[in-house]
């Protein structure tokens, strides 16, 4: 169990059942959260990713849990470091993310908490297309320099509150978040393109800018 300096955040190994596939995952919670954020990583990252870290203690600040799992099991992830094709196949990295929804409304740590997600890359997608599969259990989700775009037709059946953040020295990823968000159709959604911001968000500042634009939306929709 490890602790966030400065606040009281319970952080444990987890195991998710989700989609036949055991996924290992971290399952950190401050006091009182009011709701957790499920993490959809993309393009060949995991759990230990610092920037969606680096996010998700910014979360922790704001109130809320969060749940950052590895999508691919460890065998896959051996695979696909040479393949590549797991990390871009939508339909599977979706179907983890539903199951690991499920999970979270299993287990008696998160069962009462909203659920949020938060995408980068190809798991921006993912979260999209579980946000249509699971739309009972989703209440907003949240891509950072994500690819919308691999969502396909599920962009049109998409109702959760969607908040798009793209960098804007990222011109391709600007141009297909322009095109997602015209076919997305969530009733509330928006684009935000941060200035100076390369794709990663590597500047300084850029990835706090994330978080608090991610904080902020979590927080309008995930506390009721």
């Amino acid at each position: 169990m490890n602790k966030t300096p400065g606040m009281a955040v319970d952080e444990q190994s987890v195991r998710v059942s989700a989609a036949s596939a055991t996924l290992e995952g971290n399952l950190a919670q401050p006091a009182n959260a009011f709701g957790v954020v499920l993490f959809a990583h993309g393009s060949g990252s995991g759990r230990h990713s610092p920037r969606n870290r680096h996010v998700a203690q910014r979360l922790h600040e704001a109130g809320l849990a969060t749940l950052l799992v590895d999508l691919l099991t460890e065998e896959e992830e051996v695979v696909d470091i040479h393949t590549a094709h797991l990390r871009f196949n939508i339909s599977l990295l979706a179907d983890r993310l539903a199951g690991a929804i499920d999970w979270l409304a299993r287990d008696p740590r998160t069962a009462k908490l909203s659920v949020g997600l938060f995408g980068a890359s190809t798991g921006a997608a993912a979260a999209l297309v579980a946000s249509v599969v699971r739309p009972d259990r989703v209440e907003a989700v949240v891509s950072r320099g994500g690819r919308p775009d691999l969502a396909g037709d599920a962009l049109s059946l998409v109702r959760a509150p969607t908040l798009l953040v793209v960098g804007s020295d990222d011109d391709v990823v600007v141009t297909l978040n322009e095109q997602a968000f015209a076919r997305l159709g969530s009733p509330v959604k928006q684009m935000v393109i941060v200035p100076g911001a390369g794709h990663l968000f590597e500047e300084p500042g850029k990835l706090d800018d994330v978080a608090r634009l991610a904080g902020e939306w979590f927080a309008r929709y995930l506390a009721f």
